[in-house]
C-alpha cells in the first residue's frame, strides 16, 4: 500500500459531484424548513456558509465529501434501479451523519473539522447541541415522509442504525476511561467492534437504503448493509491514521489532534498490544501528567513509528477493504455501478484527507 503522504485522492471526483448535484436539492429544501436560527447553525455544520450565514461558493472546503449519499446512489443503481430513487435515503443519511458529526465534537471537544470551527466553537455548546437534534429530527422526518411505501422498512432500517451508532459512541466514550496497558486495556478486537457500529453502521445504512428505495431484494439489502459495515471500518482505520501521520492541510486537524486527547485509536492500541521498549515508552508518556503539548506530541509519533508505522493498521484497512469487495462481487451489481462502488471504496482508504 502507497504511503499516507504519497497516495492520491483522484479517481471518484466526477462520481462524487454527479451523485452530490442531485441529492443537493432535495437537502438544502429540507434544511430551508427549519426555524432561521437553527437554519443558519445546520447550514455551517454542512459547510455551506460561514457562522454569520453568508453562503460559501459551491465546492468550498467546509463542504464534506458526501460519501454516504454516494453510496445510497451507486447501490440503487447497483439493483438496476434509479439514482433518483435513492434520493430521500441519501438526505437521511447524510442528516444522520450531520448530526453524530455536531454531537461528536462537543462530547470530543474539537475545536477544528474541514479547516474551520466546529459548530459548538462557533455559536456554543447548547446551540450546538440543540443542532445535532434538530438534524435527528429531520433525518427521522425525512426517513418517514418522503419514501412513500417504503417508508416502514426505511424506518427500520434507521432505527438499526442509530441503535448501534448509539451503541459505538457509547463504547468509544468508555474506552476513555480505561488503562493504556494491562488486563483492561483496550484491544484491537474491541476497537473494531466499536467502529463497526459508530462508523459503520451509518455506511451501513446508506448502502441498504439505496437498494432498498431501488426495488432491491431483502437479500440484496442486507448484502449492501454488510459492504457498508466493512467498508466503515476500512474508512475508519484510515482515518485513524490519518490522525497521525496525515498532512494537517489536508486534514484540516492540528498534527496528532487524536494523540493530543489521548484517545484510544487503533495505531495506538496495536502498538501497545506488540510489546516490547517501544510500548513501554509510548504508554509511560500516554499515562503521564499533564497536556501533551507540541513536543511530547511529536515524541509519540516518533514511537509509533518506531513500533511499525503506518502499517501498523492500514493492512488491516486494506483487509476491510477487500472483504466489502468479496461482498459486493457476489451481488452480481450492473457493471457501471460496480465499477464505480469499487472506485469509491478504494477512495475511503487510499484518501489523504
Amino acid at each position: 500500500m502507497a504511503s499516507l503522504s504519497t497516495v492520491q485522492d483522484g479517481g471518484v471526483d466526477d462520481v462524487l459531484d454527479r451523485c452530490r448535484r442531485l441529492v443537493r436539492p432535495a437537502l438544502r429544501s429540507v434544511v430551508d424548513q427549519l426555524h432561521p436560527r437553527t437554519g443558519l447553525m445546520v447550514r455551517y455544520s454542512f459547510g455551506w456558509c460561514g457562522a454569520e450565514g453568508i453562503p460559501y461558493p459551491r465546492g468550498s472546503s467546509g463542504a464534506g465529501k458526501g460519501v454516504r449519499q454516494v453510496l445510497a446512489v451507486l447501490a440503487a443503481e447497483a439493483v438496476g434501479g434509479c439514482a433518483r430513487d435513492a434520493v430521500p435515503g441519501a438526505v437521511t443519511a447524510e442528516l444522520v451523519h450531520a448530526f453524530s458529526l455536531v454531537h461528536d465534537d462537543v462530547m470530543d471537544h474539537d475545536e477544528l473539522r474541514r479547516h474551520r470551527p466546529t459548530v459548538w466553537k462557533t455559536y456554543g455548546t447548547g446551540p450546538a447541541v440543540l443542532t445535532g437534534d434538530v438534524l435527528l429530527t429531520l433525518a427521522v422526518d425525512t426517513a418517514a415522509h418522503s419514501t412513500g411505501p417504503h417508508s416502514p422498512q426505511v424506518l427500520r432500517l434507521l432505527s438499526d442504525c442509530l441503535r448501534a451508532l448509539m451503541d459505538g459512541q457509547t463504547e468509544d466514550l468508555a474506552f476513555e476511561e480505561r488503562p493504556w496497558r494491562g488486563p483492561d486495556a483496550v484491544t484491537a478486537a474491541q476497537y473494531r467492534s466499536m467502529v463497526v457500529n459508530k462508523t459503520g453502521a451509518l455506511l451501513g445504512f446508506s448502502a441498504a437504503v439505496g437498494a432498498l428505495l431501488a426495488g432491491g431484494t431483502p437479500q440484496q439489502v442486507r448484502s449492501f448493509d454488510a459492504v457498508g459495515r466493512e467498508l466503515g471500518l476500512a474508512f475508519q482505520i484510515t482515518d485513524d491514521a490519518l490522525g497521525v501521520w496525515g498532512d494537517p492541510a489536508r486534514t484540516g486537524k492540528p498534527v496528532g489532534s487524536d494523540l493530543r486527547r489521548r484517545k484510544k485509536s487503533l495505531p495506538v492500541i496495536r502498538a501497545l498490544e506488540r510489546g516490547g521498549g517501544h510500548a513501554r515508552r509510548l504508554a509511560e508518556l500516554l499515562e503521564s501528567e499533564g497536556s501533551l503539548d507540541d513536543e511530547r506530541v511529536r515524541r509519540a509519533i516518533d514511537l509509533l513509528g518506531d513500533a511499525g508505522g503506518p502499517a501498523l493498521v492500514l493492512d488491516e484497512s486494506r483487509a476491510a477493504l477487500e472483504r466489502a469487495q468479496a461482498a459486493l462481487a457476489s451481488l452480481s451489481p450492473a457493471p457501471g455501478a460496480e465499477a464505480e462502488l469499487r472506485a469509491l471504496a478504494r477512495y475511503l482508504v487510499e484518501r489523504v484527507r
